[in-house]
């Protein structure tokens, strides 16, 4: 692993063209062909702008966060800026191969696209949750690549920068298309998860740990799960048609109900058990879900 202790930062698009031996035709944006890059051992590298990768032939593995994920042919990751990744090669001198697109936030600044950028979560997913493309889809990759390096080769004009940001976006939203496919053809994986989701909860709500550390947040079971919360997020809402927080407030309500039949016990208490600070929280979340406060619910039943 001593290939990967060297940490390589790219502030500019300039710079990391520079090192894949791609010539700048835009200071903001470029596409860049890895094929034209020198072969290279592994290291770690930091981007100070938008990446996308797509990586053709198996290079080594890439490594971001504490995993690594083993590229096959047509997989596209994302990152955006201050992200860290890095190949590991264990060593070896490897030829990077494929394609990547990369672009500086100035470049979309008031823009649509700027203004929506954060609505592709898909820049938060971890390298595992990466998006594993279909022949077909891998041939509409390129062509927005293409249509982007297209309008890079020309003299810039006043059209240059609408054309170019808008086939940004018009990629981006394929990959949205292209990753809710993922997210149904994966759908034995994702069930897997969404039971260890449940299996989860039922064990925080039974264990001492609301008491020690108070509510579970979507963040705290997206890493029980080895997930990121925005890949976790987006999971839980097209299986379940419910936000991650709502799917645990429901939850949080159904363990409600059981403690209320039992009536030794205080609505602070049960407030206490299921990890609410303030009673009077608990209270409001239970009237809003339910119709009833914990008391009329209890007198109810």
């Amino acid at each position: 692993m001593k290939d990967m202790d060297k940490m390589l930062r790219f502030n500019t698009i300039s710079e990391y063209n520079a090192f894949n031996n791609n010539s700048t035709k835009h200071p903001l944006v470029s596409v860049v062909d890895f094929s034209k890059a020198a072969p290279r051992q592994g290291h770690h590298m930091y981007f100070g702008f938008y990446t996308i990768f797509l990586k053709d032939v198996k290079c080594g593995d890439i490594v971001y966060g504490r995993n690594t994920y083993d590229y096959q042919e047509g997989t596209l990751a994302f990152m955006a800026p201050g992200q860290v990744a890095g190949i590991n090669s264990n060593g070896e001198t490897y030829q990077p191969k494929g394609y990547g697109l990369v672009f500086d936030a100035d470049l979309i600044h008031g823009t649509s696209l700027g203004k929506h950028i954060g609505d592709y979560s898909f820049f938060g997913y971890q390298s595992n949750e990466a998006l594993h493309l279909s022949e077909r889809e891998r041939i509409i990759v390129l062509d927005c690549f293409s249509k982007i390096n297209y309008e890079l080769e020309q003299s810039i004009d006043k059209h240059s920068k609408r054309l170019i940001v808008a086939n940004i976006q018009l990629l981006l939203d394929y990959c949205v298309r292209f990753y809710d496919r993922q997210f149904i053809t994966r759908d034995n994986v994702h069930r897997g998860i969404l039971e260890r989701f449940e299996n989860l909860l039922n064990n925080y709500f039974q264990s001492e740990k609301p008491q020690t550390i108070g509510l579970p947040s979507v963040a705290y079971c997206a890493d029980e799960l080895n997930l990121s919360p925005n890949y976790f997020g987006d999971l839980v809402k097209k299986e379940t048609g419910k936000t991650a927080q709502e799917y645990i407030q429901a939850k949080l309500i159904d363990m409600a109900k059981e403690k209320i039949f039992d009536e030794s016990k205080s609505v602070s208490q049960i407030a206490y058990e299921l990890g609410f600070k303030y009673p009077q929280h608990f209270a409001r979340l239970f009237k809003q879900r339910v119709g009833y406060s914990p008391l009329e619910f209890r007198s109810l039943n």
